[in-house]
């Protein structure tokens, strides 16, 4: 029986190895054959005769435990040690040597050393990082290797780049590490002393006072009110000198050191150079101009006596009492006040006025409240009118106004805050839309209907007039797009001209386009929806102020209302017809126009949808789509098909919406939107299947409609979906509204 094929047991060297290939050591340079891979191993990996392992990552994970790779598991984990290296210094009679003190960083990711020695005072020696973070070989002659956790320990020497580095000691988490891998570590030893670095000490510590010691510590003063300035407009009065007037001054008051800096105001053509600083930054002295002081007189210590030479065993103590020392007052925020007269250099300088900075931090630090300014020039003379030349007739009143204003003319500046808010977004157009007829004794012309369009974000109005069968007109555009002026003014002035606003526009006006009326009859769902929204804009939407219109009308009046409303409903159902409300209303002359009394059947109306029926709707879409030659139907099928993703049969009336659009779908907005209102049954969700097939006249052809039908789905004049017309009131709610009571007996 034959033996496991086990390492072992088995004499075939082969056993185990993923390695196969055989290194090239050999190749030709310059025509001769020589060996130029050295280093590589042999065939299978096996190492060569006199060849050495040179791993190439570090020697952590070892494999065992977590696979996690090092540069993942020893992220941001240094070793540090403390280390020493004495340096010779040859030619100098104070030193021999020098002992430097470093720290050896070695990083467990990837086996790398950092020698970064600690900056000293005035040391006279480029000091910081002395090797670079790399791997660094071993000393000769295993160079060929590298350092490893395993060749640090403290109290020993390590040789890098041919200098010895004493190891004395190292941090908490560095002896901690090297225990749990099993190092036993050595007991630390002490830096020897520096003979030339502890005579230099010697030297400071004998050149250093003696007790009592003064501190001077303004860090903190720099740390608090760092970058904190108070500021005053002061005033100089210069005029009792030769060619002198009236200064205007800045003062500056910096809380971080107590230092004081004035700026002169210079106002453009006042004859005056602008120089850069009236003071420079510098602490400004109370009793100035003083005498001069010499050198020393004035110092931040008092010297009291002195003993023996001084740098050879001499000292000297500094005087607590200050005996003989020169004080000088300084100005400090304190004694800076509204009305105060400050010393500059023998220059009196008036605080006239403070920012609001300084204000807050004297009400807050020293509980000033009052902070009146001084008086200290006229008031300015108010500028004379510039009157405008009238309008010469050419461009517009604007661009005509904008070449009076400067030598340069520029074009005039429009609103573009509001255009942006006022613009088109999505299906919000922000377009009021009215319907108008004109204001003409021309029978021809009186039944003619026009579209009036204002644009809110520029304020222009455009006039369309949509054809009409047998009336001989021709439609189309009647107006150009364009900001229209109000009639009854003058044309050649210098006042700016008055333009139509959207408040001069609704329902029952009478406006005036450029010498033709119009009489407004009727506006779209937008219009009233967009002036209902923004009530405090129109007043003729307020409800508020219409309401307030019907209740100042007299009481005998407001008896006739409640007794007309009782009476038009014999059923007591609580409604009546439009129609007789508005009579109603238009008959007692009580100052409403025809648009709040729509806006007060809107508001108390009880509204009903007509139900259009869906096989007149598909006949009539298969006539428009059969009229425009459209046939993509298998394309929107596959399209339908594609954006189904779960295969149901089902998409969001969005989604189908955005797909009839993609294909040019040839249908009025308000035909499409009603038939995929149709097609949803309630939900957010539409049968395409059943959508498609009904539009389809190729494969399922539909009835042929009559001219009257098809009228009833044409695209409307306002370009919007129709809303539900008004055709009842409900006037007990009116009531309670109103005059606050409900009662509906006919007696009152």
């Amino acid at each position: 029986m034959a033996l496991p094929t086990l390492p072992v047991n088995s004499l075939n060297k082969n056993l185990g190895k993923d390695k196969f290939h055989k290194s090239q050591h050999f190749d030709y340079s310059n025509g001769v054959r020589m060996m130029v891979g050295s280093g590589k191993p042999g065939i299978g990996g096996e190492l060569l005769l006199g060849q050495k392992s040179q791993p190439n990552y570090s020697v952590f994970p070892n494999g065992e435990g977590s696979d996690t790779p090092s540069w993942v598991a020893f992220d941001k984990q240094v070793l540090s040690f403390n280390a020493f290296f004495q340096e010779a210094v040859p030619q100098k009679r104070e030193e021999k040597y020098r002992v430097r003190k470093c720290k050896i960083y070695f990083y467990l990711e990837d086996d790398t050393i950092q020698v970064v020695e600690p900056e000293l005072k005035n040391s006279g020696i480029p000091q910081g990082t002395l090797i670079r973070r790399h791997r660094i070989p071993l000393p000769p002659p295993d160079d060929e290797c590298f350092y490893t956790v395993h060749d640090f320990n403290i109290n020993q020497q390590m040789v890098l780049y041919s200098r010895t580095f004493m190891v004395t000691d190292c941090d908490p988490f560095t002896r901690n590490f090297l225990r749990k891998m099993g190092v036993r570590l050595n007991p630390p030893t002490s830096t020897p002393l520096d003979p030339y670095s502890n005579l230099r000490q010697e030297m400071e510590k004998s050149m250093k006072p003696l007790r009592p010691y003064e501190r001077l510590d303004t860090l903190k003063q720099f740390l608090d009110h760092d970058r904190n300035v108070l500021r005053f407009y002061c005033h100089w009065d210069d005029s009792e000198n030769m060619f002198g007037d009236p200064r205007e001054l800045t003062l500056h008051y910096f809380l971080a050191d107590d230092t004081i800096e004035i700026r002169e105001v210079i106002y453009p053509n006042s004859g005056r150079d602008a120089t850069p600083k009236f003071l420079h930054r510098s602490k400004l002295p109370k009793h100035a101009p003083n005498p001069k002081r010499q050198p020393g007189d004035i110092t931040d210590r008092t010297v009291l006596n002195v003993f023996g030479p001084m740098g050879q065993g001499g000292r000297y103590i500094l005087d607590s009492l200050k005996t003989g020392a020169v004080h000088e007052q300084f100005y400090k925020d304190s004694d800076l006040t509204l009305g105060g007269i400050v010393n500059v250099w023998g220059r009196r300088v008036v605080i006239c006025d403070c920012d609001n900075f300084t204000k807050e931090f004297y009400r807050s630090k020293y509980g000033i409240e009052d902070f009146s300014p001084v008086q200290y020039k006229a008031p300015l003379a108010p500028k004379p009118p510039r009157p405008v030349p009238p309008y010469n007739g050419f461009g517009s009143e604007e661009d005509s106004l904008c070449s009076c204003q400067g030598l340069l003319p520029k074009p005039p500046q429009k609103d573009f805050r509001k255009l942006m808010e006022k613009d088109r977004q999505g299906l919000e157009s922000n377009v009021l839309r009215f319907m108008g007829k004109m204001v003409t004794e021309n029978p021809i012309d009186r039944d003619r209907l026009f579209i009036i369009s204002f644009y809110l974000s520029d304020d222009t109005i455009c006039v369309f007039e949509p054809p009409q069968r047998n009336t001989g007109v021709l439609a189309g555009k009647f107006l150009e797009r364009g900001r229209v002026k109000k009639p009854g003014q003058e044309l050649f002035k210098s006042e700016m001209s008055q333009y139509f606003s959207a408040q001069d526009l609704y329902v029952g006006a009478r406006i005036n386009l450029n010498n033709q009326g119009f009489q407004l009859i009727d506006a779209d769902e937008y219009a009233f929806n967009y002036m209902e929204q923004h009530a405090e804009e129109f007043p003729r939407a307020n409800m508020g102020s219409i309401i307030s219109k019907i209740r100042s009308i007299p009481e005998d009046k407001q008896n006739e209302i409640k007794q007309f409303l009782t009476l038009s409903d014999p059923g007591n159902t609580g409604l009546i017809p439009y129609e007789p409300f508005r009579g109603l209303l238009v008959g007692l002359e009580c100052g409403l126009s025809e648009h709040e009394v729509m806006m007060l059947g809107r508001c108390f109306c009880e509204r009903q949808q007509p139900e259009a029926e869906v096989g007149l709707m598909l006949a009539v879409a298969q006539d428009h789509l059969r009229k425009k030659h459209f046939e993509s139907f298998s394309d929107m099928t596959r399209a339908f098909t594609h954006e189904d993703r779960h295969r149901t049969g089902h998409l969001s009336t969005k989604e189908a919406r955005t797909i009839c659009k993609a294909f040019q779908l040839p249908l009025a907005e308000d035909l499409l939107r009603a038939l995929l209102k149709k097609f949803d049954a309630g939900s957010e969700e539409m049968d395409y299947h059943a959508f498609l097939a009904g539009i389809n006249w190729r494969e399922n052809p539909a009835p042929p409609v009559l001219p009257d039908d098809a009228l009833k789905f044409n695209v409307d004049w306002s370009r919007e979906a129709r809303g539900p017309e008004v055709k009842s009131i409900n006037y007990s709610v009116l009531l309670e509204d109103v005059f606050g009571s409900v009662n509906t007996n006919p007696t009152l």
